[in-house]
């Protein structure tokens, strides 16, 4: 999955919590993110606004990466706790769990 396809992708499932993400869609969906908020996020207003409209269509693209390693999306309450948060990390840097899992078939049918 490229750049905007996974930009696509996560903006298509605005607010869809079920499924999964692949690693790329979350990395490129990461990507635009940061971007997006280093070019226009100094603008004091449309700072905020941006910060609304990626709000949740990031967090349901970090809970499809958790369903995605064969995780709960409740994992990601772990943000809350300062240093311990890092285990996000390492979870969305994980492959995904091959064939079906409890979230559904491996995206794209990738064994």
């Amino acid at each position: 999955m490229g750049f905007l396809e996974a930009v696509k992708a996560c903006f298509g499932k605005y607010a869809t919590f079920e499924g999964r993400a692949r690693r790329s869609e979350y990395w490129f969906f990461a990507l635009f993110n940061f971007l997006v908020s280093l070019l226009l996020g100094w603008i004091p207003v449309l700072g905020w606004l941006i910060c609304l409209a990626l709000f949740l269509p990031g967090l349901a693209v970090c809970v499809r990466r958790l369903h995605d390693t064969g995780r709960s999306g409740w994992w990601f309450l772990l943000v809350l706790i300062p240093v311990v948060n890092l285990i996000l990390i390492y979870f969305y840097i994980l492959d995904s769990t091959p064939g079906t899992n409890e979230y559904g078939a491996n995206p794209k049918g990738i064994e």
